[in-house]
């Protein structure tokens, strides 16, 4: 495994999904359920086998129990993302049905010996140091038919710049990482204002993007590394070749902004093949 693959060298996203653990509401939850139908489409998740990797604070585990999964795995590499979701779980999910594990993406299917019928990702597979091989990866825990749903960095011409700022702010002082932070809302409130929106409205409605906390998700942007990112071509390039149809995706269209791409979202069906 190489250096970027180790927990060691990645940003402590499991602090900041503790953090933000404490603010999940009946608000946020149904968003992230609205989140998750939105991707997961009509087949949904009811009486379905669930697979959660990079499970956070565990939020969208939860949704998926809500929404009547049989049977949810929540896997993470951050040992505070492990103790965030069970907690969340616990508290939520009582008598539910959920498992939640230490465990690299890469590891998964020599440790679970099994395949799911929906596998969720949303925003995780571009930190693991190895972004392809991970996709792969997950991509093999899908059941013949099952559904891949995962959420990549959309590639821009700023994505080394912003791959540098990350290794920095991933290792800066507290001190340091709060003058950033600082700098970018600065930055993003100027951009809200030359385009004409009202910054105060943007962050009061954030929670409406999958139950997310705005400024959680600047101190999440800053700081993660390892960082790569994809376009939708690429992305459906490879997925074919894994044996995978495009069931929707949602991309963002227009001009990427220079604070940061977002994420796209694809769900992918597997080509179940007659033996």
């Amino acid at each position: 495994m190489n250096d970027l693959k180790a927990v060691e060298s990645h940003f402590k996203f499991g602090e900041n999904w503790s953090s933000y653990s404490n603010l999940i509401d009946e608000d946020r939850i149904e968003n992230s359920v609205k989140g998750l139908q939105k991707l997961l489409g009509d087949g949904g998740v009811s009486g379905k086998s669930f697979l959660d990797i990079g499970c956070g604070s565990g939020l969208h585990s939860f949704a998926a129990l809500l929404l009547g999964a049989k049977e949810i795995v929540a896997t993470d590499l951050d040992a505070d993302s492990v103790a965030t979701t069970e907690k969340v779980l616990a508290k939520h999910g009582a008598n539910k049905p959920y498992r939640v594990m230490q465990v690299s993406v890469f590891d998964l299917p020599d440790k679970l010996q099994q395949t799911f019928d929906v596998v969720y990702s949303w925003g995780v597979l571009h930190h693991t140091g190895a972004m392809v091989e991970a996709i792969s990866k997950a991509a093999a825990m899908v059941s013949p038919n099952g559904l891949f749903a995962f959420a990549l960095y959309r590639k821009t011409p700023y994505c080394g710049l912003w791959r540098a700022e990350k290794k920095w702010y991933s290792k800066a002082s507290l001190r340091q990482q709060e003058i950033a932070r600082a700098i970018y809302v600065m930055l993003f409130r100027l951009g809200c204002f030359v385009t004409g929106r009202r910054f105060k409205q943007y962050v009061a409605e954030y929670k409406k993007m999958r139950g997310m906390e705005f400024l959680h998700d600047v101190h999440d942007w800053l700081g993660g590394y390892p960082y790569e990112s994809i376009s939708p071509p690429q992305v459906d390039q490879l997925l074919r070749q894994l044996g995978f149809s495009l069931e929707r995706r949602f991309v963002r269209s227009g001009l990427m902004s220079v604070l940061g791409s977002g994420c796209d979202e694809y769900a992918y069906k597997k080509i179940a093949h007659d033996t």
